[in-house]
């Protein structure tokens, strides 16, 4: 187990331990003087929340990020059994309460947004977590923390998967070959709910940014931008109708944002494996710096970094 600085996967320090030796990065993060963190696709996976909860423990940071699918994977909303309920209600908003409870005026402020594996109807939920002070719902909003803007978005462009909870077009009405439009699929929750059918990321992004000074600003995405080492699925060689599918998906409404408006950074998770296929779990677009905490390991990926100075962005498996 160790730490990983830069896509190559280098240790941080000799005598750093193999994966799985988890506590050797604890005893690293409580030696570094790093401000944030961030997680994102935790899938309801209590042992990964453990850990994360060890670290903030060890080292609180003044932020913790997490960028969607925080709960079981592809939940749906109903009277029982509910996992993403249960997760979320019974494990998830009672261990912020005890970190809260633990840490005092150390506790860091929690920012979520939700991933395309989350059902929209516990959306309630979160914001009254949010009104009760036990973390800060982020989906389409911004909030500042020492002086750096962080604005959240989770929407993913059409995907093969069947909810569409939090799936909208990227940037035309258009879908790739074996996605589902948007306003099909299965409903996730009993009231249906979904994004609107005919919405784009690319407008979405518009509006929240409208007249935004983007320079200090930290951007929480699910999705990754579009042909970066981010967004790499593992595709290759996949045919549908007889036309390849195209290994990269992420979005081209944030790759966009980011080549034209250049944010400070830019964190993303939803494409499991892209780390694995390009060696990487961070990259550039001009001045602008992208990390990944996506993982397809059984270890949790904790992104370490100064918003101040994030191209020092550590990523620990734990």
């Amino acid at each position: 187990m160790g730490g990983e600085k830069g896509g190559n996967g280098r240790r941080l320090a000799q005598g750093l331990g193999r994966v799985g030796n988890w506590r050797r990065s604890l005893f690293l993060l409580q030696c570094r003087a790093m401000s944030w963190y961030f997680v994102s696709d935790l899938h309801g996976d209590e042992e990964r929340c453990r850990k994360l909860a060890d670290a903030l423990l060890a080292a609180p940071p003044a932020a913790l990020l997490v960028g969607g699918d925080l709960l079981p994977g592809l939940s749906a909303c109903r009277p029982a059994p509910d996992p993403a309920g249960e997760f979320l209600n019974g494990f998830f908003l009672p261990l912020l309460a005890r970190l809260a409870r633990s840490l005092g005026a150390r506790r860091p402020e929690v920012l979520l947004i939700p991933g395309n594996d989350d059902p929209r109807c516990l959306e309630p939920a979160l914001l009254e977590a949010t009104a009760g002070g036990a973390l800060r719902y982020l989906q389409n909003r911004k909030w500042t923390i020492e002086g750096h803007p962080v604005f959240g978005y989770g929407c993913i462009p059409p995907s093969p998967f069947p909810t569409k909870a939090w799936e909208r077009y990227d940037v035309s009405h258009t879908v790739d070959p074996g996605c589902v439009p948007p306003e099909e699929g299965v409903p996730p929750g009993p009231s249906g709910e979904r994004e609107s059918g005919t919405a784009t990321i690319a407008e979405d992004l518009d509006r929240l940014t409208d007249g935004e000074d983007l320079g200090q600003a930290v951007m929480l995405f699910h999705a990754p931008p579009y042909q970066t080492l981010l967004d790499r699925a593992a595709l290759d060689g996949q045919r549908i109708d007889h036309v390849p599918l195209d290994p990269h998906v992420g979005s081209i409404a944030i790759r966009r944002l980011i080549e034209r408006r250049q944010p400070l950074l830019t964190l993303h998770g939803h494409v499991h494996e892209s780390a694995a296929l390009t060696g990487a779990w961070r990259d550039r677009i001009g001045r602008t710096i992208l990390l990944s905490a996506a993982h397809d390991g059984p270890e949790l990926a904790l992104v370490e970094f100064d918003p101040d100075d994030p191209s020092g962005a550590v990523r620990h498996l734990l």
